[in-house]
C-alpha cells in the first residue's frame, strides 16, 4: 500500500460526503420487517430536527463531533463540527456545502448534488439489494436509556462492507452504527453520547464558529468557460468498462480537485448501498509536473482509494468499500471508444 499524498484529501474534501441515493422499492412487508425500519430511519434523518454529539471511531482513533440538522418548510440546513481541536466545520444550506478547514487555512465551497442529510450515508437500498446483502433483525437492547431495534446488513461477497444499526424504537433515529467487513469485524463506528430532537432550531446553532480571516477560499463548481467545457467533453467518454456484481453508474458530473485549473470528470457507481467515486483528470502533458501522478492503494478514512494512469489520464477510485473493489473499478476505466479493457486478476 502506498502512502497517500495531500491530493488524495481533495477527493473527499469533507468529513462526510454523500451521493444521490436510490429510492426504496414498494413492497409488501410485515410491520417488524427490518427493511421497514431502515426506511423509517432514512425518513427520520431527512425530516426531523436533531442536535447531537457523537463519537466517530476508526483505525483506533476517536473523534468527537456535533451535528445539528434542521428541516423547515422543505428546506434543509446542517452543521457538522469537530469538537477535538481541529476546528473543522461543515455547513450545508440546501444545495451548497461549505467546509471550514482551519488546519489547512482553507475554506472550500462546493455544490452538493444530493439532498440527503450528512448522516445519510447510512444504508439506503435499491430494488436488488437483497441479492447482495442479508438483512435481518437482531435482539433488541437499550442505548442512552432508550429501547433500540438492532438490524444487521451483511454482504454476500467480498466487494462490499456491511452494517449493524441500533435504531431508537420511538423515532427510528440511529443511536449507534457500525461499518463491518465481510467477516463482521468493525471498521468504523458512530455512537451518540447525546441526541435531542427539538421542535425548532435557531439560526445561531447553524452558524459556523470558525474565524476565516486570512484563510484561502476555494470555490468548486461546474465548468464556466470554453476551455473547461472542451476538457470535460474529452473526459466524458471515460467509463468503467466492467464492474463488480450489482454496481452501476448512478451519477455523472465534474469536480475541480485541489488547485487544478481543469475540472475532473466525476463518476459515481453504486449497488444501492455501497458507493464508489471515480475521478478522471485531464491528460497530463509532456512538461515536467510539480507532482508525480498518484499510484497505488491508499487508506482513506474507513475506505480506500486506488490511483493509476490510464491512457495518459490520472484515474482514482475512492469509496467505503474493500480495497479490491476500488482497484477493480479503477483498472476497468477506459474511453468508450477504446475496447479490450484489462481487469486485475
Amino acid at each position: 500500500m502506498t502512502k497517500p499524498d495531500n491530493r488524495a484529501g481533495w477527493l473527499i474534501p469533507c468529513a462526510v460526503v454523500g451521493v444521490l441515493a436510490l429510492g426504496l422499492p414498494e413492497r409488501s412487508r410485515s410491520a417488524d420487517d427490518p427493511r421497514d425500519w431502515l426506511e423509517k430511519m432514512n425518513q427520520a434523518l431527512a425530516t426531523r430536527n436533531y442536535d447531537g454529539t457523537f463519537f466517530h471511531l476508526t483505525e483506533g482513533r476517536v473523534e468527537t463531533m456535533r451535528i445539528v440538522h434542521r428541516f423547515r418548510a422543505g428546506q434543509v440546513a446542517e452543521r457538522l463540527q469537530s469538537m477535538d481541536g481541529s476546528g473543522r466545520e461543515f455547513v450545508r444550506n440546501n444545495d451548497n456545502l461549505t467546509c471550514y478547514l482551519p488546519d489547512q487555512h482553507t475554506v472550500l465551497v462546493e455544490p452538493r448534488q444530493d439532498h440527503g442529510p450528512f448522516l445519510g450515508s447510512l444504508p439506503r437500498f435499491g430494488a436488488d439489494a437483497d441479492e447482495f446483502y442479508r438483512i435481518e433483525s437482531l435482539p433488541a437492547t437499550q442505548i442512552l436509556g432508550r429501547a433500540a431495534r438492532v438490524i444487521a446488513v451483511n454482504p454476500k461477497d467480498q466487494f462490499r462492507f456491511g452494517y449493524r444499526l441500533w435504531l431508537d424504537e420511538k423515532t427510528a433515529m440511529p443511536l449507534k452504527t457500525q461499518l463491518c467487513d465481510s467477516r463482521g469485524q468493525v471498521i468504523e463506528q458512530i455512537l451518540f453520547a447525546r441526541l435531542e430532537m427539538p421542535e425548532s432550531i435557531p439560526d445561531s446553532d447553524l452558524a459556523p464558529a470558525v474565524h476565516t480571516e486570512g484563510m484561502r477560499w476555494v470555490r468548486q463548481g461546474p465548468a464556466q468557460d470554453v476551455a473547461h467545457d472542451q476538457a470535460l467533453a474529452a473526459l466524458s467518454a471515460f467509463r468503467a468498462s466492467q464492474l463488480p456484481p450489482g454496481f452501476r453508474l448512478t451519477v455523472t458530473g465534474a469536480q475541480t480537485l485541489g488547485e487544478a485549473t481543469v475540472p475532473a470528470s466525476h463518476l459515481v457507481y453504486s449497488d444501492g448501498l455501497a458507493t464508489v467515486s471515480v475521478f478522471v483528470e485531464a491528460e497530463r502533458d509532456s512538461k515536467p509536473q510539480p507532482q508525480p501522478p498518484m499510484q497505488g492503494l491508499a487508506k482513506v478514512g474507513s475506505g480506500y482509494a486506488f490511483s493509476t494512469v490510464i491512457q495518459g489520464h490520472q484515474v482514482t477510485a475512492v469509496g467505503e468499500v474493500p480495497a479490491q473493489t476500488v482497484e477493480f473499478i479503477a483498472h476497468s476505466v477506459r474511453s468508450e471508444s477504446t475496447s479490450g479493457a484489462t481487469l486485475p486478476h
